[in-house]
């Protein structure tokens, strides 16, 4: 069994920045894919990030050139640091583990219960 929990967020500024962690469990760690998604207000669930157990990275067009996913395979943590934050930023932030096979969509079977970021304008 594989358990995912989220740390760092928090309010923060327009403008300023935030690190979330991933922290996993389980000895397959690095094997595993990892992904960050949120949850805003009133809106479904929206994919942002998300880099393969060899460290190929993808990212929501809504987030690029503002956030960066990297993982620490020795820690089995994933991050997401997020810079010029925005208050659209304003969600929950969730993290998964799972898979891509082939290289075709991610499949996430594992997930955190999500950590709180606020962007104040």
């Amino acid at each position: 069994q594989v358990h995912v929990v989220e740390s760092g967020g928090g309010l923060v500024q327009a403008g300023g920045s935030l690190r979330l962690s991933c922290a996993a469990s389980g000895r397959t760690f690095s094997s595993y894919a990892g992904g960050w998604f949120r949850v805003a207000p009133g809106k479904e669930r929206e994919f942002v990030a998300a880099i393969t157990w060899s460290d190929s990275t993808d990212y929501a067009d809504a987030v690029k050139g503002r956030c960066t996913i990297s993982r620490d395979n020795a820690k089995k943590t994933v991050y997401l640091q997020m810079n010029s934050l925005k208050p659209e930023d304003t969600a929950v932030y969730y993290c998964a583990l799972g898979s891509r096979p082939y290289g075709g969509p991610y499949e996430f079977a594992y997930w955190g219960q999500g950590t709180q970021v606020t962007v104040s304008s």
